[in-house]
């Protein structure tokens, strides 16, 4: 079975990551080595930390595990580059890592969408304003159309991992729109795997998050998407 590798920023939801490949239960592996930096969403910060020389680093401490395909598990590290940045922060990625196929949870969200058929979105971004519209650019590159944003304003990752499932909960169903076919959620240091259901379940429409969309865009890579229940609309359709 595949070995996928992940570069995560910092600790604050990397659990997400052996409770998916609990709920795969397949043999793949799903192996996180982690960089260092400011956790401030911030431009400026998130910038050097989606930087060349730090996902060498993480491609580095990855090599041990012999991954498959490599993905840097950072939203807002990513889609702050822009659409053309954030490509060339992949292709660097992948030139670090010796070639592998590489990708970040950013080009995830718009693989997933792409998947699903969806081109109509509301964001519930944890960050302040200034970032999430970030996010909103990066998508509308991708063919996405934000029809709401909503961003909590919370000013560092740790703040947002210590949201409780409750929160995570009311912070997704509460910032829908009637004219969103799906709902998205761009931070992977919120915990929102076991949760995904559950939102999905009140509104009556996708949920689509970023450990979620991370975990299944490293799926893609290695040609292993397949259905597996628990884990929202996206994992429920197999697609890749």
């Amino acid at each position: 079975m595949p070995t996928i590798g992940f570069i995560y920023p910092d600790h604050a939801a990397e659990d997400d990551y052996p409770l998916a490949e609990g709920l795969l239960g397949d043999g793949t592996r799903l192996a996180v080595a982690h960089i260092y930096g400011t956790d401030l969403h911030a431009v400026a910060e998130l910038l050097d930390l989606g930087s060349p020389q730090r996902l060498t680093e993480g491609a580095g401490l990855l090599a041990r595990h012999e991954p498959d395909a490599i993905v840097w598990a950072c939203t807002s590290g990513s889609f702050v580059y822009g659409w053309d940045g954030a490509t060339e922060q992949v292709a660097g990625l992948s030139a670090a890592a010796g070639g592998l196929p590489a990708s970040s949870t950013s080009f995830a969200f718009v693989h997933a969408a792409n998947a699903l058929g969806l081109r109509r979105v509301a964001v519930a971004a944890s960050y302040p304003d200034e970032v999430a519209k970030l996010f909103v650019e990066f998508l509308g590159k991708g063919g996405i159309e934000v029809v709401s944003l909503s961003a909590a304003d919370i000013d560092t990752a740790a703040e947002v991992g210590d949201l409780s499932p409750e929160a995570v909960v009311d912070l997704i169903v509460s910032h829908d729109h009637p004219d969103a076919e799906a709902l998205l959620v761009p931070d992977t240091a919120m915990r929102t795997l076991a949760v995904v259901e559950r939102a999905e379940e009140r509104l009556g429409k996708p949920v689509l998050t970023a450990n979620q969309v991370t975990v299944w865009e490293g799926l893609r890579l290695v040609g292993a998407n397949r259905a597996v229940p628990g884990v929202g609309a996206l994992f429920r359709s197999g697609g890749g």
